[in-house]
């Protein structure tokens, strides 16, 4: 699922190709994929966009008139320039069409549709219309401060009132918003703390180094990601330790391998000696033979 600084770096890259253009037509080819009904998702037609935003791991398509297009891509979900735009397109769900698209620096636009697709089984990505503030409503009601946002003092608030493990809570968008798989397990990896930590316990001296990854982690990825010309695959994104289960832990003084705990939806990747002490934690699928 595109994190943070995946969502962050498309939102840029949308705003550049459609800030100023004027929404002509909104298809809506596969009717789950519309989450509201009030006020319309084609209210928006013949208004200008302003720019497209993020917030936590959506994308905000925000129109003039105080109208957004909320949209959550979810795990396969992908929001992409449409050139062909076919009546039937492959795992589509909505398209957006534009004239007065603005030009880049040598003079060119981009496609004047662009196509929210999902591939795989889940689907769950869409669409909300919202009218007026979005924090107070659906889907974005609730949803925690965002990770890079907060202070030491703040995420050591979080944390002490959290007596759950650190991976699934740095995860969980109510508690810490805009972390995923992904970004939980290099940072965990990098502050040399455990996924199955318990928030409540940790001392002062590992939520402030966790926090200072944090910030490092997420600001990195940020950067790698407005390199690319679109949202990538999470197995090409560069990791030390997601994706990475048997192989040598990249740290020069360990000489370990990155280890797994497997859950149904999601793996957590860790190495032992840098996060554990040595102890290798218990897999859902072998800890019957580990108690």
């Amino acid at each position: 699922m595109p994190e943070m600084p995946e969502v962050q770096a498309h939102a840029e890259r949308m705003t550049a190709a459609l800030a100023g253009a004027t929404l002509e037509k909104f298809q809506l080819i596969n009717f789950a994929g519309l989450k509201t009904f009030n006020p319309p998702a084609d209210a928006a037609v013949g208004r200008k966009v302003s720019g497209v935003e993020r917030r936590a791991k959506y994308l905000l398509i925000r129109f003039e008139g105080d109208l957004t297009h909320v949209v959550h891509l979810m795990q396969g979900g992908r929001l992409r320039p449409d050139p062909k735009q076919s009546k039937k397109p492959r795992n589509g769900i909505a398209r957006w069409i534009f004239s007065d698209l603005p030009e880049d620096a040598d003079g060119e636009t981009t496609a004047e549709a662009w196509l929210l697709t999902e591939a795989g089984t889940e689907r769950k990505a869409g669409v909300w219309a919202v009218q007026g503030d979005l924090l107070s409503q659906d889907p974005l009601l609730g949803l925690a401060p965002e990770a890079d946002q907060l202070s030491r003092d703040q995420l050591a608030e979080i944390l002490q009132d959290q007596s759950r493990r650190l991976h699934g809570v740095l995860r969980s968008q109510r508690i810490i918003s805009g972390l995923g798989r992904m970004l939980a397990n290099e940072i965990l990896f990098e502050a040399g703390i455990s996924p199955f930590a318990n928030c409540s316990k940790l001392t002062d001296d590992e939520i402030t180094t966790l926090h200072e990854v944090i910030q490092k982690t997420v600001a990195a990825a940020t950067d790698h990601e407005r390199t690319l010309d679109d949202i990538g695959k999470s197995a090409d994104r560069p990791s030390k330790v997601h994706n990475r289960s048997g192989e040598p832990c990249v740290d020069d003084d360990c000489d370990n391998t990155i280890h797994t705990v497997e859950y149904r939806k999601y793996t957590v990747f860790y190495c032992p000696t840098r996060q554990t002490n040595g102890k290798v934690l218990a897999d859902n699928t072998t800890s019957k033979f580990l108690k």
